[in-house]
C-alpha cells in the first residue's frame, strides 16, 4: 500500500449528523480520556503515597513507568482483537477488567500492591485508546473525520491537564484513595454508554484473521512502512514534548516554583485553553486547508513555543515562586500547536491502513505510550532539577519531529497527485 486512501476513490462513508454524531463524539472521547487521566489524576499525591508506604519518589514513580510500559504493550493485542472480533466486545471486556484493577489499586495496603494494579489498569486501558481512533474513521469521512478527530484528541490531550486538577482537589477533599474510586465510577459509566450507545462497526463479514502468523505479518509491514511510521513517531515526539512537563509537574510546580497540591491548576487550566485554541483551529481548517498544511502550521506553532521555553527558561531566575505564568505561557503555546497537528497526523497515518485501523491505531499508541514511558521514567529523572533542563530536553523532542515529518513532506511531494486528494 503506497499512500493514504482517498475516500472519493473508495465506496462512500455515511458520516453520522446532529444529536447522533455528538453521542458517539462523546463515548469515543470518553474512551481515548480514560487511559490518560489514569495516568496524571493522582500525580497530586504523588508525596503522600510515599509517606503513607514509607517510600522514596523514585519507587512511586514506577507506578506511573510501569503503567505506561503495559499500556502501550497491551495496544498491540487490542488493535488486531478489535479487528477479528469487533470493536464493542473488545471495549467491554477491557473496561470491566479495567474497573476491577482500579478496585484492587483503591484497596491497596502496599507499594507492591498499588505497582500490581497499575500495571493491571494499563493492560486495561490501552483498549479505549486505540479502538477509540479506529471508530473515529470507521464512522467519519473526510473533512468530517477531521473535524470529529480535533474533537476527540482535544479531550484526549486534555485529560492529562485536567486529570491533576480534579486529582488535585479529590486528594485535598477525600485523601489519594478517592482518586482511584473516582476512575472506577467513570469506567462503570462508559461500560453503560458503549453498551447502550455504540455501534458496532466492524462487519460480521470479512473480518482480519487474529491468527498469530498473520498478526505478526501485519505488523511487520506497518512497521517496515516508512511514510507511515514516519507520521506515527513524529506524533509520539510531539506528545512526548508536552508530557515531559506533565509528568514532571509535581517537582516544576512544587520544586521550583513553591506551589502546593491545590496550586496545580495554575498550571493546567493554561494547557487546556491551549488544546482548546488549537481544536478549534484545526476544525475551521478542515475543507480549507489540506492537511498536509495543517500539519506544517502546527509544526510551526510549536517551533516557536520551543524557542520562546528556552529563553524564558534561560532568564528566569532559580526557584522563583512567582514564576508559573512565565513558565506555562510557552507550553499552552506549544500544546495549541500540537493540537491543530495532530488530528491530520492521526487521519492520515490511519489511511494507508484501511482495512486493519485497528492495527494501525495500535501500533501508533503503543509508539506513542514507549516514548511516553521514556519520557516518565528516564527523561523527567534526569531533567527534572532543572527548567533550563527540562526546556532543552522538549527542544530536542520537538527537533527530532521536524526532521522526520520534512522527510515525510518530501516523500509525500514525489507521490501522484492523485495519491495525495485527500489531504
Amino acid at each position: 500500500m503506497s499512500g493514504p486512501v482517498d475516500d472519493s476513490l473508495s465506496p462512500a462513508v455515511e458520516s453520522p449528523r446532529g444529536r447522533r454524531a455528538a453521542i458517539l463524539v462523546l463515548v469515543i472521547a470518553g474512551l481515548l480520556m480514560l487511559a490518560p487521566f489514569t495516568v496524571d489524576a493522582y500525580l497530586p499525591s504523588f508525596h503522600a503515597i510515599g509517606d503513607e508506604f514509607g517510600v522514596g519518589q523514585a519507587a512511586i514513580q514506577q507506578t506511573l513507568s510501569l503503567y505506561l510500559l503495559a499500556f502501550g504493550s497491551m495496544m498491540l493485542f487490542y488493535g488486531p482483537a478489535s479487528d477479528s472480533f469487533g470493536r464493542k466486545r473488545v471495549i467491554l471486556l477491557a473496561l470491566l477488567a479495567y474497573a476491577l484493577m482500579t478496585v484492587f489499586a483503591a484497596l491497596s495496603q502496599s507499594i507492591g500492591q498499588l505497582v500490581a494494579a497499575r500495571v493491571g489498569q494499563g493492560l486495561a486501558a490501552g483498549a479505549g485508546v486505540v479502538i477509540g481512533r479506529a471508530l473515529v474513521r470507521d464512522l467519519f469521512a473526510g473533512a468530517d473525520a477531521q473535524r470529529v478527530m480535533a474533537n476527540v484528541m482535544l479531550i484526549f490531550a486534555a485529560a492529562p491537564a485536567a486529570a491533576p486538577i480534579i486529582g488535585g482537589w479529590l486528594h485535598e477533599w477525600f485523601g489519594w484513595r478517592s482518586v482511584f474510586w473516582f476512575l472506577v465510577g467513570f469506567s462503570l459509566l462508559l461500560m453503560i454508554a458503549v453498551w447502550r450507545l455504540l455501534p458496532e462497526t466492524v462487519a460480521a463479514h470479512p473480518r482480519q484473521s487474529f491468527a498469530p502468523a498473520f498478526v505478526l505479518r501485519s505488523y511487520a509491514r506497518a512497521l517496515s512502512h516508512p511514510r507511515y511510521m514516519q507520521l506515527i513517531v513524529v506524533f509520539a515526539l510531539l506528545f512526548g514534548g508536552m508530557f515531559l512537563y506533565v509528568a514532571a509537574a509535581p517537582a516544576i510546580l512544587i520544586d521550583h516554583l513553591g506551589q502546593s497540591e491545590t496550586d496545580f491548576w495554575k498550571f493546567f487550566v493554561p494547557l487546556v485553553t491551549g488544546l482548546i485554541l488549537g481544536s478549534r483551529l484545526t476544525r475551521w481548517l478542515a475543507g480549507r486547508l489540506s492537511m498536509t498544511g495543517t500539519m506544517a502550521l502546527g509544526l510551526c506553532l510549536t517551533g516557536l513555543a520551543v524557542i520562546y521555553n528556552l529563553v524564558q527558561a534561560w532568564v528566569q531566575p532559580p526557584d522563583v515562586t512567582h514564576g508559573v505564568w512565565l513558565t506555562v505561557t510557552p507550553i499552552t503555546l506549544y500544546v495549541m500547536g500540537m493540537a491543530t497537528t495532530m488530528p491530520a497526523l492521526n487521519i492520515t497515518a490511519l489511511d494507508y491502513w484501511p482495512a486493519q485501523r485497528g492495527l494501525a491505531s495500535a501500533l501508533q499508541g503503543a509508539t506513542q505510550m514507549a516514548f511516553a514511558g521514556v519520557v516518565s521514567g528516564l527523561m523527567v529523572a534526569w531533567l527534572a532539577d532543572s527548567l533550563v533542563a527540562l526546556a532543552i530536553g522538549m527542544a530536542v523532542l520537538y527537533a527530532a519531529a521536524l526532521l522526520l515529518w520534512i522527510r515525510w513532506w518530501l516523500a509525500d511531494a514525489r507521490r501522484p497527485a492523485r495519491c495525495r486528494a485527500l489531504r
